[in-house]
Order: C-alpha cells, then sequence, then structure tokens
C-alpha cells in the first residue's frame, strides 16, 4: 500500500583486483575469472579435452600457478608485470593465503566476508571444488581442492597488487578496507531487505493458505476393506511429476493403489549396466553405497550377440568422435564428411526421426527389450565384490516393504516404478532424471527392487519376519517416463504369462492415465495446444531445438507426508512431493526420522534450486540455455568463456512469456505426533537449521487428515486459527 522507496543498488564488497579495476579503467577482474575458468575447465576436465596441457599429478593451486606462469593474456591486455608477481608468490598455497591477507591488511573481523567473496567471484567452480570435498567426505577421505581455490584467488589478489601498486590505489584500497569495516559492523537489516523478507513471507502464508483450504476441505473416504484385494498396487517416487501421474491412474481404476516412495527404493547401490565398467550412483548424493550390483543380460546366443554389437557400437562411435575432435583430425572431418550430416541435420531439424538410443546407457530400442538383469548373487571378480548376500536382499526387502507400509494385502501385479526423461542434446538432462537415483533413471533400483521382491528365498525370509507375499503376487520393474509420460515394464514377459487378463488391463490403464497426464501437462508446456496437444508434448523428447521438453520439477512447493487416503482426488497441480506414511505403523517412528532427514533434505535441496534460479540466475542460476557450451562434461558455461554456470537456465523456470515457478520455499506436510517431529529436530541439528531458519516450512496434520499446526522455531508450534485451517472436512 505504500509506495516502494528508492532503493540503492545492493553493496558488494570491493576486492582488491575490483579497486584497481576502477582506477585503471579496465576490467580486470573480469579477465581474472576468464583466465581462471579456462585453466580450471582443463583441470577438472572428466573426458571431453582432447590435447590436455594439465599436469594431472599437480595440485590445485601448483597447477594454476605453472599456467598463470605461462599464460600472457593479462600483460597483453595491459596488466604489466602480473607473470612477475605471480612467480614471486610462495609455492604452497597456505603461505600465498597469509602473505596475501597480511599484504593487504584485511582486518582480522572482516577476513571471513572477505574469504566468501573471493570464493563468489568465480563461484561456479568454488562450488565445484566444494561438491568434490563434500563427495570425498562422504567417503572418509581428505579433500583441500576448496582451501586450494581460495589461496589461488588470494594469489590472483596479491599478484594484481604488485602489479598494480601505486599511491592511488593505496589509497582506494584503503577506502575499500573501510567500507568492509562498515559492511561487518552493520547489523540492521535495510528497509527493503525488511521488505522483500515481509513479502516472501506473505507470498508463502498465502499459498499455504490455500493449500490448508484445499486440504481440510475435501471428504475423506471410507478405506477400502482390508480383505478386498487392490486390482493392482503401484509404488512410485515421490517427485512432483508423479503426483500428476498417479491421480489419473487412480481416475482411470479406482482399485489400483498407489503408494509414494523415494526412488531409489531404499537401495544404496553402485549400478554397472551391462556391456560397461563404470558403475552409476542409484542413491541421494548425502549417501554412500553399501553394494555394488552388475547386470547381466543373459546368457542367450541372441542376447549374446546383441551385447557384442552394442559394445562394438560403443567403440565405434569412440573413435569415430575422437576422429571428429582431434586436433588435426576435425580438418579432414569438415571438409570430405562434414556434408554427410546434411540428411540428419534436416531430419532432425523437422522431428522426422526418433532420437538414436545411446549405446552406453539407453533405456529404449532393442537392447531394452532384451533380458538384462541385475545379478543379485554374491560374486568377486579378484578385484571386487558385486552382488548381495541373502540376509542382505531380506533385510533390504523388509526395509523397503515397511517404509512403503506394503506388508500385506498384496495385489497380484505390484509395480515399482522409478522414473526418467527422454530428451536430446540437453546438457541439463540429469535435472529431470530422479534426484534419488544421484540424478539418473530410476530404473535401475527398480530392476533391483522388483528381482530382489521375487527372490522365492527372500520371500521365505520375509514371511519369517511376518511379511507374507502370496504366490501369485509378481513385482513389475517400470520406469516412467516424464517426457513422454509412459510407462514401460521390463519383465512384461513373466507378467504376460502368469497374469495376461490382468496385465492387459493395466496396461490400458496406464496408456489411458499417461494420455490424460500429457492433456494437463500440455496446457503448460509453449506451443503444446491444440488438437494435436498429445503429439506436440511426445514430439518434445526427439527435438533437438527444444528448449523446454517439459517442466520438470518447475513449480514444486510442498511435501506432503501422510497417508494416501489423505490426499486421494486432490489435484496438487504437480506441485507436490508425496510420500506415503502412517505412523500408527511406524515402530519408534524409525521410518519418520528417515524421511525427514533423506527424503525431506533431498526435496528441500531440489526446492532451494528452483528458488535461487529464480530470485537470483545471474548468481545462482545457468543463465540463457541457448548460449550454453558443455565444459569438461562437468556443466556449462554461458558463451565462450565466464565462470561455471550452476543452477538452472530461464527456459526451465520461464516460458517466455511468464514464469512457471513461484519464489516459494518448501512447505512439509507431515501426519505425526508433533512430539515425535520434535524429537527428530533435537537430534538432527542439520534439519532443524532448516525448519528454524525458514527453509522448510513445516506443517502438521492430525489424524483425520486435517492441517492444524505451524512449526515456527526453536522446537515450538502454533495452532493454526479456524480461517487459516479450514472448517473441518465431511466424512461420506
Amino acid at each position: 500500500r505504500h509506495p516502494p522507496a528508492a532503493q540503492a543498488e545492493p553493496t558488494m564488497l570491493p576486492t582488491l583486483t575490483d579497486c584497481a579495476s576502477r582506477l585503471r579503467g579496465q576490467d580486470w577482474s573480469r579477465l581474472m575469472t576468464e583466465r581462471v575458468s579456462a585453466w580450471a575447465g582443463g583441470f577438472f576436465d572428466q573426458g571431453q579435452v582432447m590435447w590436455s596441457s594439465i599436469d594431472p599429478t599437480h595440485s590445485l593451486y601448483q597447477s594454476w600457478r605453472e599456467e598463470a606462469l605461462a599464460d600472457r593474456t593479462p600483460e597483453i591486455m595491459g596488466l604489466s608485470g602480473f607473470r612477475r608477481a605471480i612467480a614471486a608468490l610462495p609455492e604452497d598455497p597456505l603461505a600465498t593465503a597469509a602473505a596475501a591477507l597480511a599484504t593487504l591488511d584485511i582486518p582480522e573481523a572482516a577476513r571471513p566476508l572477505y574469504l566468501h567473496r573471493l570464493l563468489m567471484r568465480v563461484g561456479g567452480w568454488a562450488a565445484y571444488a566444494a561438491r568434490l570435498v563434500w563427495e570425498d567426505a562422504l567417503h572418509g577421505r581428505d579433500n583441500d581442492r576448496l582451501m586450494d581455490w581460495l589461496c589461488i584467488q588470494l594469489g590472483i589478489e596479491l599478484a594484481v597488487w604488485r602489479a598494480c601498486r601505486g599511491p592511488v590505489l593505496d589509497q582506494a584500497w584503503q577506502a575499500a578496507r573501510a567500507e568492509m569495516a562498515q559492511l561487518v559492523t552493520a547489523s540492521a537489516l535495510a528497509p527493503a531487505d525488511r521488505d522483500a523478507l515481509v513479502l516472501q513471507a506473505a507470498l508463502e502464508r498465502t499459498a499455504q493458505r490455500r493449500l490448508v483450504a484445499l486440504v481440510n476441505a475435501r471428504p475423506v473416504c471410507a478405506p477400502v476393506a482390508q480383505a478386498q484385494r487392490p486390482v493392482a498396487q503401484a509404488a512410485f517416487c515421490i517427485d512432483v511429476r508423479s503426483e500428476v501421474f498417479r491421480r489419473h491412474l487412480e481416475a482411470c481404476s479406482p482399485g489400483i493403489e498407489t503408494i509414494g516412495f523415494a526412488g531409489f527404493f531404499a537401495l544404496f547401490i553402485d549400478y554397472v549396466p551391462a556391456g560397461q565398467q563404470q558403475p552409476r550412483a542409484q542413491y541421494p548424493v548425502l549417501l554412500t553405497a553399501t553394494h555394488r550390483i552388475v547386470e547381466s543380460i543373459g546368457d542367450t546366443a541372441a542376447n549374446a550377440r546383441l551385447l557384442a554389437h552394442r559394445r562394438l557400437v560403443r567403440h565405434v562411435r569412440r573413435a569415430w568422435w575422437w576422429f571428429k575432435m582431434g586436433a588435426i583430425s576435425c580438418f579432414s572431418f569438415v571438409g570430405p564428411i562434414g556434408l554427410a550430416y546434411f540428411p540428419k541435420l534436416i531430419t532432425d531439424s523437422f522431428g522426422l526421426t526418433r532420437p538414436v538410443p545411446d549405446p552406453a546407457g539407453d533405456a529404449m530400442g532393442a537392447f531394452a527389450r532384451a533380458e538384462r538383469k541385475p545379478v543379485l548373487t554374491p560374486e568377486d571378480d579378484g578385484e571386487r565384490t558385486s552382488g548381495m548376500s541373502l540376509a542382505d536382499r531380506i533385510a533390504s526387502a523388509e526395509t523397503a516393504l515397511r517404509a512403503m507400509f506394503l506388508t500385506g494385502n498384496f495385489a497380484r501385479l505390484v509395480l515399482i516404478v522409478g522414473h526418467g526423461a527422454t530428451t536430446v542434446n540437453n546438457p541439463h538432462a540429469t535435472g529431470l532424471d530422479c534426484g534419488a537415483c544421484g540424478g539418473h533413471t530410476g530404473e535401475a533400483n527398480a530392476r533391483v527392487a522388483a528381482a530382489i521382491f521375487n527372490d522365492p528365498a527372500v520371500r521365505v525370509g520375509l514371511a519369517e519376519r511376518g511379511i507374507a507375499i502370496p504366490d501369485d503376487t509378481l513385482f513389475l520393474a517400470c520406469l516412467h517416463d516424464t517426457t513422454l509420460d509412459q510407462v514401460t515394464i521390463f519383465n512384461r514377459d513373466e507378467a504376460r504369462a502368469r497374469h495376461p487378463d490382468a496385465l492387459a488391463t493395466l496396461e490400458r490403464d496406464l496408456a489411458e492415465a499417461g494420455r490424460l497426464t500429457r492433456a494437463e501437462r500440455a496446457r503448460r508446456l509453449p506451443g503444446a495446444t491444440g488438437p494435436r496437444a498429445d503429439a506436440a508434448v511426445m514430439a518434445r523428447s526427439r527435438d533437438w531445438a527444444e528448449l523446454r521438453p517439459e517442466w520438470g520439477l518447475a513449480g514444486c512447493a510442498t511435501f506432503i507426508v501422510a497417508p494416501r487416503k489423505f490426499s486421494t482426488g486432490l489435484d496438487l497441480g504437480g506441485r507436490a512431493f508425496l510420500h506415503s506414511y502412517d505412523w500408527k505403523q511406524d515402530e519408534n517412528f524409525s521410518v519418520l526420522e528417515l524421511i525427514m532427514t533423506a527424503p525431506m533434505v533431498v526435496a528441500s535441496w531440489i526446492s532451494l534450486q528452483y528458488y535461487a534460479s529464480m530470485v537470483d540466475n545471474r548468481v545462482f542460476g545457468a543463465g540463457n540455455k541457448v548460449l550454453h557450451n558443455v565444459v569438461g562434461k562437468i556443466g556449462v558455461l554461458e558463451g565462450n568463456g565466464g565462470d561455471l554456470r550452476v543452477g538452472l537456465p530461464m527456459q526451465s523456470l520461464h516460458d517466455g512469456v511468464a514464469y512457471q515457478h513461484e519464489p516459494l520455499r518448501l512447505t512439509v506436510v507431515i501426519a505425526a505426533p508433533v512430539v515425535a517431529m520434535n524429537d527428530v529436530l533435537a537430534r538432527h541439528g542439520l534439519v532443524r537449521a532448516l525448519c528454524d531458519n525458514g527453509w522448510v516450512q513445516l506443517l502438521a496434520m492430525d489424524d483425520s487428515g486435517c492441517i492444524t499446526q505451524r512449526y515456527l522455531r526453536a522446537l515450538a508450534w502454533e495452532k493454526l486459527d479456524r480461517v487459516a485451517a479450514g472448517s473441518p472436512h465431511p466424512k461420506v
């Protein structure tokens, strides 16, 4: 209601290089970012660089110092004496850091802020170094690359100081240090910052009010009698895209019971696909693998030939790639061979062909239809052990089934549905796959889970633990393609042999649910409306020029942890993660603790990725997707230089006219006693920090499915008033 106050640009802590740039009229800060990023792309390269000048045996700091000594670009751009200043730096990175802090006379109180500013100067590569430190820490290994990266930034500051030092720079830097001291002592928020926080809270309260009104007003239907066997049961990932498909599948066949569970299905596995050697980490990134599973393609002659052909194609493509990208052979490639790509350019441009499956890891075509099975029996190849012991398989099966609360009344067909996305020419493809599976598709976890559940020996062990699976129950390994909204059943032949009629009915329901899901998604996708909307949605998967093959998790706002009966029939708009949970069956609240410390944290990360990419795409996003170039098989640059971009491109958030995501921090609704949730928060400081600082907005649901309380902070809750909570819902 008040006119906006005049807002100054946010104050950015100045660095020495910034001061020198302003005084000399040269953007040396940008130049340093360009040169460091160009070197980092080679140092961290994962196989894209053909001819590298980087010595892989050298440390991060040592490699940068050698590169900077040979790079004449700064001096050509007017920064004379820069290489001489680099040569004067100590060979030890910590000695360089100490010399820089002492020489530049950074105030002690301002050092944390100043060092953070240096990290954010090339924040994308700093984030990548931090990721490497994180991964090594999970496995108990030391990694000092982030420290080295900070020492490099301090070395640049010291070298620029020595190359440019003079009375004018001394005076400017003295003023900058005084500004640092002011920023450190300033504790009050600026009026504009306070306004932004108030508006953020208001936006989130508005979204919560709509959610509470929707949930609390719905009728609660009487649950299906336990004696009545479901037509089928389907365990989907908690992904927001699964919410849409589950809703339509249940509408197509009310006898189908759907379950929400994190898409790795409680399997912490490194998975080696048939014909490959490198494993894929198929579990959330905050955890570590417990087993290594190798995939087999069977013993038949036909499958053996298929596997040999797949390996041959992969080797040929690898050799062809080396020829095409080689420093010398690339010229021969462009001349006589380049025109041969003209027909493919035409067919790809007009969508006349299906995408060619990647021979190194496809989920389509003849290889996907082959008899691919995970080898569960423990094997030792002389270097490492793969497979799972029977005791481990039984324990994993019990953990997963109890966590899904699927311990009785099994249907004849039980679907274990992972998810992935079919796209082409998309550097951000893994962002559309399963976050719970480490950015891969959930195919491997679905295959392994189904194989374990179908193992007769495992079923005997489960029966001894109180979980009796009927002999006629068959678990189906499935993959939900979220771009096509099609569900592939991998062990379909077995289902057709045992339950042909039930399978036929199920496949009709899955196909209809997919059609309805595509129709709902088409309303948001640019250019996918009209009488051919269904075909237009599916065509996006094979269009190499498509910027928005699907929206991914754009719009995600809510994580609901509750029995499915409390959300059945609700149109949550593809904005809610849905995790099945019944606290009355959760002994010692161990499942609640698992959910709040793993899936809830991962969901908050996904939410924060979208939030940060939207509120400040320049710093936390990836910019314009059209301009992206892949670097080192790690990430993208926007254009041909600059920092490594993090987060999401604008095309993943905006349709060209309006945003498709609201900057909401994640609202988590849990149907469990408040005392149990407080107990989890009290024992897990990082989870409590997310809730206490507002990055997770926690709401409690009572036993009738009504949202009644909101978490404040410090383990305190408030009751929602009648207006906020809505009227108690009727029962039918």
